[in-house]
């Protein structure tokens, strides 16, 4: 398969869904929404959606039924980028080769910004007029994912021991706490809901859940390794941050070899979870491999 065009064919329709269900700039307050639009449509590779509607076709669901929930886990995505850029948190000036959010709007408003992206993406999720085929229970259960990720059972409470460890020694179980929940677990939520919106049988489910795991956590590895190695051209965002604040990562605690070894390790584990499904699961095999390899 081109995996290139998969890609771009998928995002523009999360784009296009996107468009349809966020309010638009002009509904009143029309601020916040011009501030929620304005990182929302920044030029993301909308790679966890992407996941989520090709979990959906690995199992021999629907995309259609699936779209609501992708686009709420990028709506939840793009706020954590905004907060995470905050001067309270990260502090950093570009995101994706823009300004940040609170660079062009304020802080306030980037705040309010993030926050509305986050409630609408609960908004758009339980939407009656949307994912009518999809039984009330596996609705629910999708959901669950999705609000489980989000909190701090999830990305707050890594985000919570990113901040807090910054400057001090941390221990691998720490660090991998840190990535398995700061990143990791959207990535993992993203594949589950997937799973679970096309029917997946208790084993699809199992399988498809130990590959969103190891997929996670080798993402954030592969994310360490850029900030010591990519290029601020292609990543869109400063380098070199992680250890001018002292965060805990893995190249910081192994090495760049040993740091890259464990990505290529946990791709491997991730692969083997796909053992068992046939050619649908392909776009999940390719994405593993493209994410291993990314330079943005």
């Amino acid at each position: 398969m081109n995996l290139k065009e998969y890609l771009q064919r998928r995002s523009r329709l999360v784009d296009e869904a996107l468009e349809r269900w966020v309010p638009g700039e002009s509904e009143f307050p029309p601020q916040v929404h011009q501030a929620m639009r304005y990182s929302l449509f920044a030029g993301g590779k909308r790679l966890r959606p992407i996941l989520t509607l090709a979990s959906t076709e690995a199992v021999g669901g629907r995309m259609v039924d699936a779209l609501p929930l992708a686009c709420s886990m990028e709506l939840i995505h793009t706020y954590s980028l905004i907060h995470d850029d905050l001067p309270a948190m990260d502090d950093d000036d570009l995101r994706r080769g823009k300004p940040t959010n609170h660079k062009v709007f304020g802080e306030a408003l980037a705040i309010l910004a993030g926050d509305g992206l986050l409630t609408e993406a609960f908004h758009l999720a339980t939407r009656p007029d949307l994912m009518k085929e999809v039984s009330p229970s596996r609705r629910i259960r999708a959901l669950w994912h999705l609000a489980r990720a989000a909190g701090s059972l999830g990305m707050v409470g890594g985000q919570t021991m990113d901040i807090l460890t910054q400057g001090k020694e941390v221990e691998a179980p720490i660090l991998e706490y840190i990535h398995t929940h700061k990143t990791g677990a959207l990535i993992t939520a993203s594949v589950a809901m997937g799973a679970i919106v096309g029917g997946a049988s208790a084993r699809e489910y199992k399988a498809l859940m130990g590959y969103g795991e190891n997929l996670g956590l080798a993402f954030q590895i592969t994310d360490d390794l850029l900030d010591v190695e990519g290029e601020e051209g292609k990543l869109g965002k400063a380098v070199r941050k992680d250890q001018s604040k002292g965060k805990a990562t893995y190249p910081a605690l192994f090495g760049i070899n040993e740091s890259r070894l464990r990505a290529e390790r946990l791709m491997k584990e991730a692969l083997a979870c796909l053992d068992s499904f046939n050619r649908r699961a392909n776009p999940l095999r390719e994405i593993s491999q493209f994410i291993l390899k990314r330079t943005n």
